[in-house]
């Protein structure tokens, strides 16, 4: 995929990233988009603000896409690597391409859907970074209890 594109992609799911950090919640957003850059859908990790553990910033995107015939041809946009559950949400429905702002402050299930065929992208975005980064510092709780490290 085209790194500018995928640049550009990343903005939307910064832009969600930001409204889940202003509402209170864990900064983490997401988009699908089409292989050409056409918006389906975007979202935000809203488990703070809806006492939902189900709501990652990626499972918020999917369900906000409706149903789809296929997501082959869809790319899966978010500020931070998908966790276990949202990278086989990635594999249940054969999302193909993952564009990853960052990985550092959390690894995920990134190399395992490369492994698994998934075109995975990372762009190391230094905002990604900052925006979990700060996050972490001030609460910490909340981001452990996010990853399951309770």
């Amino acid at each position: 995929m085209d790194l500018d594109l995928c640049k550009r992609m990343l903005e939307t799911a910064l832009d969600e990233a930001r409204l889940g950090a202003a509402e209170g919640g864990v900064p983490i957003g997401a988009a699908l988009f089409t292989r050409t850059g056409e918006l389906v859908s975007r979202g935000h990790n809203r488990r703070v603000q809806e006492g939902d553990p189900s709501i990652h910033g990626e499972t918020d995107a999917f369900r906000r896409a409706g149903r789809q015939r296929s997501y082959r041809h869809l790319v899966m946009v978010t500020t931070l690597a998908p966790c276990w559950y949202c990278s086989g949400l990635v594999r249940q429905f054969g999302i193909g391409a993952v564009v990853i702002g960052e990985s550092r402050t959390f690894r995920g299930g990134a190399d395992w859907l490369r492994e698994n065929g998934v075109e995975v992208i990372d762009l190391d975005d230094r905002e990604c970074r900052a925006l979990l980064e700060d996050f972490i510092a001030q609460h910490p709780a909340i981001w452990h209890e996010d990853i399951g490290e309770v």
